[in-house]
C-alpha cells in the first residue's frame, strides 16, 4: 500500500513539473514581441540648422561668452546676442544717461568750459559750473534718448556695443571706429548707424532751447555735433578695451561683451 502511494506521489510530482515547464514556455512566448507588430526603427533626426547659425550658436555658448556680465560703468556693453525689446532699449537709455562716463565727462566738460570762459552766459563760480554741468547732462540724456531708444526702436536696430574680444590693436581699434558708422540690427545683420548719426544731431538741435543765445547758431550747433561724434568714436575704443583692462585688474563687475 505504501509503495502504491509513493508511486502516485512520484507521478504527481512529474506531472506538476511538466505543467510548470509548459506554463513557463507559454509565458515566454507571450512576452516575446511579434516582429510583425514591432514599430519601425525611428529615423535619425536631421539637423536642419544652417551651418553659419550653428557656428554662431557655438560661439555664443563658448566659455568666454558665458562669463558675460552686465557692466556698471558701460551698461551698453552687450551680454547677450539680442535682440532687445523697445522697453529694454528705454531702460538702456536711462542707464546710459546716469552712467559714470556721462557724469564724469559732464563734470570735466563743465570745469574746462568754466576755466576757458566758454558759455559766458552761464557766468562763473558755483552757479556757472552747475549750469554748465546740467546742460552737459541734458545734452547727453537727449542724445541717448534719440540714439539709444527712439531711433533704434523705430528702425529695429541694436544700440549696444559688441566687443570684438580678439585680434590685435589695429583690428580692435578698427572695429571700435567702424562701430561709429555701422550698427547691428535686431535681426543680427548690419546697417548704417542712423541712431548714432542722427541722435546727436537731434540732441544738439534740442540744446538750442536751453543754451545761451550765443550758442544757438547753425555754426555752433554743428560744431557741438562734430565734437559729440568725435567723442563717441573715441569712447568706443575705451569700450572695446574696457573688459580687457578690468579682466587684468581682476575686477569682477565687468561685461566682456559678445562678438561673433
Amino acid at each position: 500500500m505504501r509503495a502504491k502511494i509513493t508511486g502516485m506521489h512520484t507521478r504527481f510530482q512529474v506531472l506538476l513539473a511538466a505543467l510548470t515547464l509548459f506554463a513557463g514556455q507559454k509565458a515566454l512566448a507571450q512576452q516575446k514581441p511579434d516582429p510583425a507588430t514591432l514599430p519601425d526603427a525611428p529615423a535619425p533626426k536631421q539637423d536642419r540648422q544652417d551651418p553659419a547659425q550653428k557656428q554662431q550658436q557655438n560661439i555664443w555658448q563658448s566659455p568666454m561668452g558665458l562669463i558675460a556680465r552686465k557692466s556698471f560703468f558701460y551698461p551698453e556693453l552687450a551680454t547677450t546676442p539680442g535682440p532687445l525689446t523697445s522697453a529694454q532699449k528705454f531702460k538702456l537709455f536711462l542707464s546710459k544717461s546716469t552712467a559714470p562716463p556721462q557724469i564724469l565727462s559732464s563734470m570735466a566738460g563743465a570745469g574746462i568750459s568754466e576755466a576757458r570762459g566758454t558759455l559766458p552766459g552761464y557766468g562763473q563760480g558755483g552757479e556757472g559750473f552747475g549750469k554748465r554741468f546740467g546742460a552737459s547732462m541734458a545734452g547727453g540724456a537727449s542724445s541717448h534718448f534719440f540714439g539709444t531708444f527712439l531711433l533704434p526702436a523705430l528702425l529695429h536696430e541694436d544700440p549696444r556695443y559688441f566687443v570684438r574680444l580678439n585680434g590685435g590693436f589695429a583690428a580692435r581699434a578698427g572695429h571700435a571706429l567702424r562701430r561709429a558708422l555701422v550698427i547691428r540690427t535686431d535681426a543680427g545683420g548690419e546697417t548704417l548707424n542712423w541712431p548714432g548719426t542722427l541722435g546727436p544731431l537731434a540732441a544738439e538741435g534740442l540744446a538750442n532751447t536751453y543754451l545761451p543765445d550765443s550758442e544757438r547758431t547753425v555754426g555752433k550747433t554743428f560744431e557741438r555735433y562734430g565734437i559729440r561724434i568725435g567723442f563717441g568714436a573715441a569712447n568706443n575704443l575705451l569700450k572695446e578695451y574696457w573688459p580687457t583692462i578690468f579682466k587684468r585688474l581682476r575686477i569682477a563687475k565687468v561685461a566682456p561683451g559678445l562678438q561673433p
